[in-house]
């Protein structure tokens, strides 16, 4: 059994973008995690349920799915098969440094974001265009002759065109089997992330949307793999995080991510980031 009644981060990314390319052929026992940098999963192989803040996406092979940064997600794979995929580690501020007006690199992220759903699933001949997109730059980040960052820049730049492209004409509904939700708690989460700065007890949240606590605080669990106030803490402290690094004051951040004590919210941020705001700044 996962143990999945904590959230933190996992893995770190130093450099403006990392490729994976990782085939398993048993279980991967992992917790519900988060990342501070945008995701690419494009499967190529075995039987994955992806979990992305509640939704369960039953992947299919040449499937993309997009996981923008401080998205709580977690795998969960079947055993009987070997599971291949490619992972596309990215930093925000390479997207951002080749954006323009007219095309800013990460909108894919939010586009799918806003949709609710994280995924792009290709049809027909565009299938095997994603396997040799991701192929190009796993090519390129292997190369050692001159240029070889310059093309491998190219490269990832050619895929995140692409994928906007393909995220801006697809769809607004996709397959309803591809993916499952609960819509009460995501009208609870969706509650949640509009109203961190106010009170957001069980008590309250219970009231607002006419649910029993015991309820609400279980089928929470179930669905998200985290506690009500583990999901509320940590939605907190991403956004505070990203006032901070946009050089909010500390101390204001914390107060409209929703801390009411500040002494709470250092104890809450070195645990969950290893250092004190102004040292993780």
């Amino acid at each position: 059994m996962l143990d999945r009644s904590e959230i933190g981060k996992r893995g770190y990314l130093n450099e403006a973008y990392r490729l994976f390319h990782l085939r398993d052929s048993r279980e991967l026992n992992l917790d519900y995690h988060y990342h501070e940098f945008d995701k690419l999963v494009l499967l190529l192989g075995g039987r994955v349920t992806y979990h992305i803040e509640g939704i369960r996406y039953s992947l299919q092979p040449l499937d993309v799915l997009l996981v923008s940064r401080n998205l709580i997600h977690l795998p969960e794979v079947d055993s009987g098969q070997d599971y291949e995929r490619m992972v596309l580690w990215m930093d925000r501020g390479f997207l951002s440094r080749y954006s323009g007006p007219d095309a800013d690199l990460a909108e894919c992220f939010e586009r799918t974001a806003r949709r609710g759903v994280h995924l792009h699933r290709p049809r027909g001949e565009e299938r095997e265009r994603w396997r040799a997109l991701f192929q190009r730059v796993e090519d390129a980040v292997r190369d050692t002759a001159f240029g070889s960052r310059l093309l491998a820049d190219t490269c990832v730049l050619q895929l995140m065109i692409e994928l906007n492209r393909a995220t801006l004409a697809a769809p607004e509904r996709i397959d309803a089997d591809a993916y499952r939700f609960d819509p009460k708690m995501e009208e609870v989460t969706r509650y949640i992330r509009a109203h961190l700065r106010e009170e957001l007890s069980i008590g309250h949240l219970a009231g607002t949307f006419f649910l029993s606590r015991y309820y609400l605080m279980h089928r929470f669990k179930e669905v998200y793999g985290c506690s009500v106030h583990q999901y509320i803490r940590q939605k907190r402290l991403q956004q505070a995080a990203e006032a901070i690094r946009r050089d909010v004051p500390v101390l204001k951040a914390a107060e409209d991510a929703g801390f009411r004590d500040y002494s709470v919210f250092l104890r809450a941020f070195r645990a969950a980031y290893g250092k004190s705001p102004r040292e993780w700044k």
